[in-house]
């Protein structure tokens, strides 16, 4: 049909879509609408059309589509017709009609390509620049939880880009792919990333980490899961692992560098990273210098930009202040410049001073600051002055919330005090150390004494207590943010201490004390009444007792320590009625009466550990809460009548911890409580747990069975770990049948159980995701058949008393199975001097080794040993009399991470050991020394002479903290 002409001139596009196969009602055929009603159409009622007649201004179509410029307004024999003809999917084609006609579209990442696609087709530029602005502000979204572009889609982006070899949408990719890499790397379809967007990304300089360890991590898991990729590119294989290369090797945690020595595809780039990292940490001030040099600096740059939300340098020893200044700086020659002058006069001033301090003036150097971050963590950072650190993190991220600086002696309450006035909006400070191993009241001290330690460090950096605490507490500084505060292990916190965070710190939400042993029961309950709104509190292993508890139940904040205060008043807005987490294990200060008090004031919790005290049932009955999760009453007094009230009451329970608990399944000797049935059976507690909750984690010894298991069966299907100790009898049935009961396991520790080859090849052939595996104490026969077969998920294997024919050749065949091992427990086995060797080149990330009683592996001394160099935690005990005098001081230079060394005198080839100075002790937090006395073993008349057997006779223990260093000698072995 001919045109007319005209301004108001219509054409009508008839649309179908080629590609439709699916036959539509007759009425549904087709639909008659108009541009000038775009506002008022029914859109999903139009899209169930299959033919779509738009009636369109021609002058619109031609203006702004290349497409009808061509064919309404040139020599084409369609340009007279009022009908044209359009074959495409129609819901994409009514985009671009509405777009065309000025209205904004919709854009996802599902729709972008095809909408792309017509786009270019017609010669839509308007769509064109819609696409492109959408894509652009997509790909800044900040918010994890509101990605506009799903990882599958922004690989499918990037293939049309690459198709159309349309730079911009690459360079997008690429950009939104490096901004948020610590999501992508965590989604399952990671893998898939071609490699060209992921190279790309892994080069852009927004590439944005928490660390270098998630870097290298990303890139490994990704050239595993494309091995067939590999072996049909036209690339080689070396081609493809380059990409390890953008690894900033210096900058790995040690730990991660020693455990991939033994990977094929990393261990060159590993021992370069582990070299560079010792290298580092012998660096001085005025080394500093010839590690700067005069070249690029990249390799030793943290990766900071402007999104970046948590910095994580845990577990690196080699970062000092010249790494973090060189990561706030611009990444440019003149700022190197800087950083190169100020270093030379800091190293100068070094010189001329007494040799102690030596600082790194940030003021005058032109810092960056990243506003994004959020987040900290210098664990371990053994090089790193705490001071200065604040000082650098105080200007460079102004808006820290959350700090974490474990396993730091030199961390002392006077650095937490400057932290909290440098960095004031930090709402979250975690200082953890190891647990003193003498916090038990049941330990028989025969001496201790304390000295005072000089921290002149062994460090290249220092800086001194600028301020004591005494000066700080009187200073009167204003009220801290922070609400979570985490002090477990720590000896050195005092009252004082204590007194200064009650007073500063208000609005604590979450305290952990666990194993301040130091600070008084009277102290904390004044800090309780103190910081109202407290909602989480660990004190396990401390003072802990009835002052902090009436604390607890009393309303008024003022309620002072009379003798008028008694249990009995039961206030509705008392602090136990608003606690979610209570961890109070070994508290033995707390009697049976306060603990009924505070049991039954704590409506809320959903965490609590009363693990080693005095519970008994009536407070446990007492309990008035119905939301726990958690709960943990391992070695206590307890009945099973009583544990089966809580449950009843507790559904929601996903954690049971009752170890020990030789009450569990006994008849009671006291009288019966009220709320505890006479006509209990020890069953009905299994019976209780399986229709009532759905566990993940569980410890039981007595009265755990097979029948009681089969009764357990509903509530442990989603179980992840499982902990059977004395008391508990699972016959082998029950245990090979483990993986069907239990099919998601991740932790399996057994204790005195009958164990054989069948039942423990059937648990590692089905349970491959297991990662604990502890069998300890362990009855019945098995051969290393058991371990013949791989298990590379496995990260814990303890083997005590089980193992007792293991040889150098088994311990080979375990390093091949269990590849990836971090902990090793081996005691009581047949191994000689070469084992050292092989576990050190087998698993040389490991980071706890024990060995006791296994042959003659110390025979000789220990020298292969030290190349296990990320070992935070060592016992060496009854393994040969061969151990070198120095062993402890050489061992704590050696593997830098090393928190805790167990030895025995037995094995000391010079029948002792030197102990190390605060100066050598690098990492070292606790050493323990057992002494063992022989006695005489008659074997038989036949024999003219007896056997010498040794036995223990004392532990010495030393724990450093940040002040002074304990001594102390007692009976029982440790």
């Amino acid at each position: 049909m001919a045109s007319s002409s005209g301004d108001d001139e219509f054409v009508v596009l008839v649309c179908s879509d080629p590609n439709n196969q699916i036959e539509t009602d007759i009425s549904n055929e087709e639909i008659v609408i108009s541009t000038t009603d775009f506002s008022t159409w029914d859109y999903p009622s139009t899209l169930s059309f299959s033919t779509f007649k738009i009636q369109a201004h021609r002058n619109r179509l031609i203006e702004e589509s290349s497409y009808f410029r061509g064919l309404l307004s040139g020599s084409f024999s369609e340009s007279c017709l009022d009908y044209i003809s359009i074959q495409w999917q129609l819901e994409t084609f009514l985009n671009v009609v509405r777009c065309i006609f000025g209205f904004r579209l919709d854009i996802t990442s599902k729709n972008f390509i095809p909408l792309f696609q017509a786009a270019l087709y017609f010669g839509v530029e308007m769509l064109l620049m819609q696409l492109k602005s959408w894509l652009s502000e997509a790909s800044l979204s900040k918010d994890p939880g509101l990605f506009q572009i799903q990882l599958e889609d922004l690989i499918d982006i990037w293939d049309f880009g690459l198709e159309l070899d349309n730079g911009f949408v690459q360079e997008i990719c690429a950009s939104y792919l490096a901004r948020n890499f610590m999501w992508a790397m965590s989604n399952k379809i990671f893998k898939d990333m071609p490699y060209e967007l992921l190279l790309l990304c892994v080069k852009h300089p927004h590439l944005t980490i928490d660390s270098e360890k998630h870097l290298s991590d990303a890139l490994l898991i990704w050239l595993h899961s494309n091995t067939e990729q590999l072996e049909r590119s036209s690339k080689t294989e070396c081609e493809f692992f380059d990409i390890l290369k953008q690894i900033r090797i210096s900058l790995l945690p040690l730990w991660f560098a020693a455990g991939k020595r033994s990977s094929i595809s990393f261990s060159e780039l590993a021992n370069e990273s582990v070299d560079s990292i010792f290298k580092l940490m012998k660096v001085t001030p005025k080394g500093s210098m010839n590690v700067l040099g005069d070249g690029d600096l990249s390799h030793l740059r943290i990766r900071l930009t402007k999104y970046s939300k948590k910095v994580d340098l845990s577990g690196c020893p080699q970062i000092t202040p010249m790494i973090l200044l060189l990561s706030f700086l611009p990444n440019n020659h003149n700022s190197y410049l800087a950083l190169r002058k100020t270093i030379k006069e800091s190293a100068s001033n070094f010189e001329q001073a007494d040799g102690t301090k030596c600082q790194i003036t940030q003021s005058l150097l032109p810092t960056l600051s990243f506003e994004a971050v959020l987040e900290v963590d210098i664990s371990g950072c053994l090089k790193l002055p705490l001071e200065d650190a604040i000082d650098y993190f105080s200007n460079s991220f102004p808006f820290l919330r959350r700090v974490k600086a474990a396993y730091l002696l030199n961390f002392k309450m006077t650095t937490l005090y400057r932290l909290i006035q440098k960095c004031s909006l930090v709402s979250e400070v975690d200082i953890t150390v190891d647990v003193n191993p003498l916090i038990s009241s049941q330990l028989s001290v025969i001496s201790s004494s304390s000295a005072v330690v000089s921290m002149a460090p062994n460090r290249a950096y220092f800086v001194g207590d600028k301020f004591s605490m005494t000066s700080l507490y009187h200073l009167g500084p204003s009220p801290s943010n922070i609400t979570k505060l985490t002090l477990e292990g720590r000896s050195d916190v005092c009252d004082s201490h204590i007194q200064y965070i009650s007073k500063f710190c208000a609005s604590l939400c979450y305290l952990n004390l666990k194993g301040c042993i130091s600070v008084t029961d009277v102290c904390m309950a004044n800090l309780i009444r103190r910081c109202t709104k407290l909602q989480s509190l660990l004190v396990c292993h401390t003072s802990f007792g009835m002052n902090s508890i009436l604390a607890l139940c009393n309303a008024s904040p003022s309620f002072s320590n009379s003798p008028s205060a008694q249990f009995g008043k039961r206030p509705l807005d008392s602090l136990a009625s608003n606690l979610q987490l209570l961890h109070m294990g070994g508290c033995k200060c707390a009697d049976e009466a306060s603990l009924l008090e505070l049991l039954s004031q704590n409506q809320m919790l959903k965490s609590l550990c009363l693990r080693d005290t005095n519970l008994a049932d009536s407070a446990l009955c007492s309990f008035s809460g119905s939301l726990l999760e958690v709960l943990d009453v391992s070695n206590t007094m307890i009945s099973g009548a009583a544990l089966h009230h809580v449950v009843c009451t507790n559904p929601g329970l996903k954690c049971l911890n009752a170890r020990g608990c030789k009450n569990l399944f006994q008849p009671e000797n006291t009288k019966k409580e009220a709320k505890i049935s006479s006509s209990y059976s020890c069953e009905e507690l299994f019976i209780e747990l399986g229709k009532t909750c759905r566990l993940e984690e569980i410890a039981l010894g007595w009265g755990l069975s097979y029948f009681s298991l089969q009764a357990l069966k509903p509530a442990i299907l989603s179980l992840r770990a499982m902990t059977v100790c004395l008391g508990g009898t699972l016959p082998e049935d029950s245990l090979r049948l483990l993986p069907t009961t239990c099919p998601l396991l991740e932790s399996l520790v057994l204790y005195f159980q009958v164990i054989s080859d069948c039942m423990i090849i059937n648990i590692l052939t089905s349970l491959r995701q297991l990662r604990t595996l502890a069998l300890c104490y362990c009855f019945g026969d098995i051969s290393n058949s058991s371990f013949n077969l791989s298990m590379p998920n496995l990260r814990i294997l303890k083997l005590e008393r089980v193992t007792p024919w293991m040889t150098n050749n088994d311990l080979v065949l375990l390093t091949r199975n269990c590849a990836n091992l971090v902990e090793l427990s081996l005691l009581g086995s047949k191994l000689n001097s070469d084992a050292q060797c092989i576990i050190s080149h087998g698993w040389p990330g490991l980071i706890s080794l024990h060995l006791e009683d296994c042959g003659e592996v110390t025979e000789n001394g220990v020298s292969s040993l030290f190349n296990c160099i990320a070992l935070e935690n060592l016992l060496l005990r009854h393994n040969g009399s061969g151990i070198q005098r120095n062993f402890i001081l050489e061992a704590a230079s050696k593997m830098p991470m090393l928190r805790q060394v167990s030895l025995d005198v037995c094995d000391a080839k010079e029948g002792d050991f030197d102990l190390p100075d605060d100066a050598d002790r690098y990492s070292l937090r606790i050493v323990k020394i057992a002494r063992c006395k022989s006695t005489r073993c008659n074997v038989g008349s036949h024999f003219a002479d007896t056997t010498r057997k040794p036995v223990h006779r004392e532990t010495l223990v030393l724990v450093w903290n940040s002040t002074n260093v304990v001594r102390t000698v007692v009976k029982e072995r440790l």
